[in-house]
């Protein structure tokens, strides 16, 4: 999307990005997978991966209340998951995603 069009700074405003590390036993329990259908049900866009650490991270595009859905949703995860804590940090929204996917 160019910067100098309406729609670039319409979505600029009513959108954001949050990137999101997440905690605890969260590898192995289908937590990827689990964020993925609850992004994709509720139409924001990004990624979501494993890392070497033992923790996931998120990126996530979208409506500040979609995207605040997913959040609060990722404090608690899928059923096997236990998540010890969510560090979340608000990034400047680009809309450089057209789905929600899983990364590796």
């Amino acid at each position: 999307m160019k910067p100098h069009s309406l729609r670039y700074w319409r979505d600029k405003m009513d959108n954001v990005r949050m990137h999101l590390i997440i905690k605890g036993r969260v590898q192995g329990v289908f937590f990827r997978d689990s964020t993925r259908q609850v992004a994709r049900s509720l139409g924001v866009t990004g990624w979501v991966k494993n890392r070497w650490d033992g923790t996931v991270e998120v990126v996530v595009e979208g409506s500040e209340d979609k995207v605040r859905e997913l959040i609060k949703w990722c404090h608690k995860g899928p059923p096997a998951a236990r998540v010890d804590g969510v560090d979340v940090k608000e990034e400047e929204f680009l809309g450089e995603f057209d789905s929600f996917d899983i990364v590796y």
